[in-house]
């Protein structure tokens, strides 16, 4: 049986879709491209929560979390086993490989929650993001084998990978705790512009550009964002592009020019906030 290629990752809390074998096919009526794995391996979490009496607690100590296995196995397998001893060495010696293998196993795991979000009607499902994982493993092996959770062979990423986004989008710890103490409030449009990026980073070009207009409208009018005229220009000169990207995205997909100009509006965007919470502006 000819090996597969595949990228596991691990959270301390449940994905949302139960345990089970998926089929993830890009477009209707081809191939799958990918089968997703998903496996709790602890359950004493669930198992208190059954309790509906609760219980008296003496010493308090660490909470045992459920643990899910999210395991991304590519549906086209190799040509035999020296191609995919290959392909995960190079993966071992080369950081922007392993990232790129990480981020399409993410790319997988956001449309998955998305669409059970949907399916459900549920708004609380949570997003994973690579820093959420608790360990990440790259590797292959035959299909029955990946499907148990085994493999041939794997490389499981040093703590601290994959790679963190390089946009600091971070308060500084002064606001944070100013924020918490009511001396500052978040801003409207700060939590949209989050939105429009967190579409972006999860390839939704429609949902970003229709989240961006009303980011952009948010940001431009709040009366507590007082922006330097060198910020605030650029914005303005956003609305025309940002608002036919929107209308773009109410009919179907954005074409690359559309999609372009929201990436880099929402990039001023955030910047402009940068400036308010760093106090550089």
């Amino acid at each position: 049986m000819r090996p597969h290629a595949f990228q596991q990752v691990e959270f301390g809390f449940p994905l949302g879709p139960g345990d089970g074998r998926f089929l993830i096919r890009a477009t209707p009526g081809e191939a799958p491209e990918h089968v997703l794995v998903l496996g709790s391996l602890a359950s004493t979490e669930r198992a208190r929560r059954r309790d509906r009496r609760g219980r008296s607690v003496e010493v308090v100590g660490p909470a045992t979390v459920a643990v899910q296995r999210a395991t991304v196995v590519r549906a086209e397998p190799f040509a035999g086993d020296k191609e995919a001893a290959t392909w995960l060495e190079a993966i071992r010696s080369d950081a922007d490989q392993a990232d790129a293998a990480i981020d399409a196993a993410f790319a997988v795991l956001t449309r998955v929650v998305r669409a059970h979000r949907a399916a459900r009607a549920d708004p609380s499902g949570r997003e994973p993001s690579p820093g959420q994982a608790l360990v990440a493993r790259i590797g292959y092996g035959d299909g029955y084998e990946v499907a148990d959770g085994r493999y041939t062979d794997a490389w499981e990423l040093p703590r601290g990978s994959p790679r963190r986004r390089k946009r600091s989008m971070e308060a500084p710890e002064e606001r944070f705790a100013a924020l918490l103490g009511a001396r500052e409030a978040i801003l409207p449009c700060e939590e949209l512009v989050l939105r429009a990026r967190a579409d972006l980073d999860a390839q939704r070009p429609r949902e970003a550009a229709l989240q961006a207009r009303i980011a952009l409208e948010s940001l431009l009018a709040d009366p507590g964002l007082r922006l330097p005229p060198e910020r605030r220009a650029p914005l303005d000169d956003d609305r025309a592009a940002i608002g036919v990207a929107a209308n773009a995205a109410l009919a179907g997909e954005l074409g690359e020019r559309d999609g372009e100009a929201v990436a880099q509006s929402v990039g001023r965007m955030e910047a402009a906030l940068a400036t308010r919470r760093l106090g550089t502006g």
